[in-house]
């Protein structure tokens, strides 16, 4: 398994896609249930490898993340050749970030000297996705880069 198992609330919602998993194998319903009570590995295989197609097919799409702790924030832009970082910390640990008042105090202090704003470029490996994953994984979300663009013409 490349990625990580969809959970069981994902494979619900994505119920009818895996049952064209199936299909697309000449796997009947029939033939599933049969799997499941009798080759629990096989079905266990066919779960990884369905989720290994979903998220191929997330991370192709992806462009931009987001990664919100209590005192800093990663905005990541993905290109075909490199992954660009603006990260804005702030250096006052009465201030959460992950909330809306801390937020908020941000956006009306964006100059104060308790607020660092970097930026960094790295190439993206031979495995554009598995970069991708690797930040998802430690917890950034993806998000359409309303916030990326925004800092990038701060910092421009």
């Amino acid at each position: 398994m490349k990625y990580a198992r969809l959970t069981k609330e994902q494979f619900e919602e994505m119920h009818q896609e895996f049952i064209n998993f199936l299909a697309s194998q000449s796997i009947t319903a029939d033939e599933w249930q049969d799997i499941k009570a009798n080759k629990p590995e096989l079905a266990e295989q066919e779960l990884d490898v369905f989720s290994d197609l979903v998220w191929e097919g997330v991370l192709n799409k992806v462009e931009y993340l987001e990664h919100f702790s209590p005192n800093q924030i990663f905005l990541f832009q993905i290109t075909a050749a490199t992954i660009n970082l603006i990260a804005i910390k702030i250096e006052n640990e009465f201030i959460d970030l992950r909330t809306k008042e801390g937020y908020s105090w941000l956006q009306e202090n964006l100059l104060d000297e308790s607020v660092n704003i970097y930026t960094s470029t790295k190439a993206i490996s031979d495995d554009r996705n598995k970069d991708i994953f690797a930040l998802i994984h430690q917890g950034a979300n993806i998000t359409k880069g309303e916030l990326y663009t925004y800092f990038e013409k701060v910092v421009k």
